[in-house]
């Protein structure tokens, strides 16, 4: 039976064309503008031409170039761009993205396969998207018997916990969300609610299969939050201050990885198994208990737990460069903005408008944020490569290493720490 294809007729394109621009339309009136208005209500708006710009006038920078630097200087200084945009939710969603394409095709390049390939034009690039519009289309599905509103509030609290985490890691000098004095204990507290959220996730479910992966996850960070916090006093005690801004500012002349590679050892493998990652993935397990905790996740459920993963790993990645790696440290390669530019801003051909406020970051913003996310993705590629290599470790072998191989392997660093400090090596009047 053959099968006759519906003609083209362009009045029907045209009025799919004018659909489509009148709901973007009303959109944008609905929702666009008064979330601009809310937004230019709540920031601080900056003094142009001795005149205190109002949120009603802030509009006329779509007639007035001048005004939008100045308006978007004004709105990169407010907790809610930090928060949302840059280094805090989205600047890490971006980079969990990347490192998930990443990881499928490092992957199927070790193992002699293609991976993603079809979905976009350059290797798969669209796969991502495709899979998000997926997992956002297809029905969430509860079990029966499941106690429900844990159930669901479960996933948005491990993407809550995942972005808390990532609030406190600091991306350049002065550009972090959270800068708290205690910031590494607020990041040891954050850490503490993963095994929480992931035991009741499981228990919710009502299902044997994430009740066990449950119980191994809990046992699993367990064991190795205890190695992991120790590994980190060394540089703690060296440096004084629990502040990671600090502690990143420290490490202007050398990293620490170079007097206390045994903490920085110990502190990734750590890392690897509260990430659950490959050879420490006993609470997923795919060959043995279905996908473990995670197996009774469907639809965008299932999709904010994999954010949330992606999330803790840049999360750990980044506080991984910022004790141990320098932070943000490194060669000056950005070169200074022309001094005429930042003197008189910039004309605009035959109109005279110059854009007064150039440019948006500073050179050392921009030369820490480039070392920051060099030396993170360097960290992410090391935490990646274990999953095409090794295989899954067994449960005793994984509880022995914790509690016993490595709590001694972190007090021989702190030993090493307090050694080089009472020396004269490091410290108050030391190298520097």
């Amino acid at each position: 039976m053959s099968v006759i294809a519906p003609k083209f007729k362009l009045s029907e394109f045209i009025k799919s064309l004018l659909d489509n621009v009148f709901w973007i339309i009303l959109i944008l009136v609905l929702i666009g503008l008064p979330a601009i208005f809310m937004i230019l209500f709540v920031i601080e708006l900056p003094v142009i031409n001795g005149e205190l710009l109002t949120p009603f006038l802030a509009l006329s920078w779509l007639v007035n170039p001048t005004r939008t630097l100045p308006i978007v200087h004004a709105f990169m200084e407010t907790d809610i761009f930090r928060v949302i945009a840059f280094p805090g939710f989205g600047f890490a969603a971006l980079l969990a993205a990347g490192t998930i394409f990443v990881e499928r095709k490092m992957l199927a390049k070790l193992q002699l396969r293609v991976g993603p390939f079809y979905c976009g034009k350059f290797e798969g690039i669209l796969q991502l998207m495709g899979d998000g519009l997926k997992l956002i289309s297809k029905e969430i599905i509860i079990p029966a018997k499941a106690d429900k509103p844990i159930f669901w509030a479960a996933p948005v609290l491990f993407v809550a916990a995942a972005a808390a985490f990532v609030a406190f890691i600091p991306v350049a000098p002065g550009w972090v969300v959270a800068d708290v004095e205690m910031g590494l204990l607020g990041v040891f507290a954050v850490i503490g609610f993963f095994p929480i959220i992931t035991i009741l996730s499981a228990w919710s479910a009502n299902s044997k299969f994430p009740f066990i992966g449950g119980i191994r996850a809990l046992f699993q960070m367990v064991s190795f939050e205890i190695p992991l916090i120790l590994s980190l006093l060394g540089v703690v005690m060296l440096t004084g201050s629990l502040n990671l801004s600090e502690i990143a500012a420290s490490q202007s002349s050398f990293p620490w990885i170079v007097f206390l590679p045994v903490g920085a050892i110990v502190f990734f493998i750590t890392m690897l198994a509260e990430l659950e990652r490959i050879p420490f993935d006993l609470p997923e397990a795919e060959s043995e208990i279905v996908a473990g905790w995670l197996t009774e996740l469907s639809g965008m459920m299932y999709g904010l737990v994999q954010l949330g993963t992606y999330l803790k790993l840049y999360a750990f990645a980044g506080l991984f460069v910022v004790i141990f790696l320098g932070g943000w440290n490194g060669p000056m390669v950005v070169p200074p903005f022309p001094a005429e530019i930042l003197e008189n801003g910039i004309e605009m051909g035959p109109v005279t408008a110059k854009f007064v406020g150039l440019p948006l970051f500073t050179q050392e913003m921009l030369n820490g944020t480039l070392w920051f996310v060099l030396k993170t993705a360097g960290v992410i590629f090391f935490i990646l490569l274990p999953r095409g290599v090794f295989p899954r470790i067994r449960v005793d072998m994984l509880l022995n290493l914790g509690w016993t191989k490595l709590i001694g392997l972190a007090f021989v660093n702190i030993f090493i720490a307090l050694g080089l400090l009472y020396a004269g090596v490091l410290g108050p009047g030391g190298l520097q």
